[in-house]
């Protein structure tokens, strides 16, 4: 078997993976045939696996595969490959980042009658995002299987409600495009440690700064003070400068930093998780300037004066 078979799965697999020829594969599978993916348990038919095949190579064209190794089992054939590919177009929702990528896996194929009926992978989607630096929240981007039966969906308004009662700084949160400074409000910010000086952001991926801010090294991060009302107003807006009325500086990286906040700093991106809507930036602090001006506070939709704060 593994004398004809073998060449059968090596021409079938780079014709697909590698040329975009999707039906190369159905010589291969049986009806009825299954594709499992042993790290989330998400199983699809035949027309699943073209679709994944699909979106891959549109993300990264200049996909090549190499079949490392063919191993014949009891009714099994196991398949040993590794691709490389640069990440050129969008994919699960990750902006196009220019980066190459090498990733590898294996697949145990179930046979019968010389026909593939299912077959396990140890890869997925999210092993190429992991290539780029991207790690997907477990229960979050990837949901364990069973997890969304065992608690009732939260309550949309009881969780706006929660955060209302959350009092937070303002920060807006700075990159550049080529030359170009982007830039977005955001009061998802927290310090994660001192040491290292590690720093969270967290930011929604609709966001026009978004994919500037993903395909960067570098971030800025400025704590506004309570004369910038107005530089709220416009990060928080659609302009299509946001810069063009502001006094700002180059972190040593190039990262935009605010004149007139109560503190900017910038930061290395280390690593970045995706969280569905978000994805969120775990970044070490490389540069800090600190000033006198009193922080601006928000809560609930409203902001407030950070130097006037009644001790407990």
């Amino acid at each position: 078997m593994q004398q004809t078979l073998e060449p059968l799965i090596t021409s079938a697999w780079l014709e697909a993976w590698d040329k975009g020829d999707l039906d190369a594969l159905d010589s291969l599978v049986a009806v009825g045939y299954t594709r499992t993916s042993k790290a989330t348990g998400a199983t699809v038919d035949i027309t699943g696996l073209k679709a994944e095949i699909a979106a891959v190579r549109e993300a990264f064209p200049d996909l090549r595969t190499t079949i490392d190794n063919v191993v014949e089992g009891n009714g099994t054939v196991a398949v040993f490959w590794t691709s490389t590919g640069t990440h050129a177009h969008e994919y699960l929702g990750v902006p196009a980042t220019g980066l190459t990528v090498h990733t590898r896996g294996s697949n145990i194929l179930v046979l019968k009658d010389g026909k593939i009926t299912k077959e396990t992978v140890t890869w997925d989607g999210s092993e190429l995002l992991a290539a780029l630096g991207i790690r997907p929240l477990r229960g979050i981007a990837t949901p364990d299987v069973g997890d969304s039966s065992d608690f009732p969906e939260l309550d949309a308004d009881l969780m706006k409600a929660f955060n209302r009662q959350f009092i937070t700084g303002v920060t807006v949160v700075t990159t550049k495009e080529g030359e170009t400074p982007k830039g977005l409000a955001a009061n998802s910010y927290c310090s994660v440690s001192i040491e290292p000086p590690l720093v969270l952001i967290c930011v929604q991926k609709t966001s026009s700064t978004y994919p500037a801010l993903f395909s960067s090294s570098h971030l800025g991060i400025n704590i506004l003070g309570t004369a910038q009302h107005e530089t709220v107003r416009v990060f928080a807006s659609k302009a299509a400068d946001k810069f063009a009325d502001l006094d700002w500086h180059e972190g040593p990286k190039g990262s935009p930093l605010l004149n007139g906040s109560a503190a900017s700093l910038e930061a290395e991106i280390q690593e970045r998780f995706q969280a569905k809507t978000h994805t969120v930036f775990i970044c070490r602090v490389r540069h800090a300037e600190i000033d006198d001006s009193a922080p601006m506070v928000y809560k609930a939709g409203h902001f407030y004066d950070g130097g006037n704060l009644a001790e407990l």
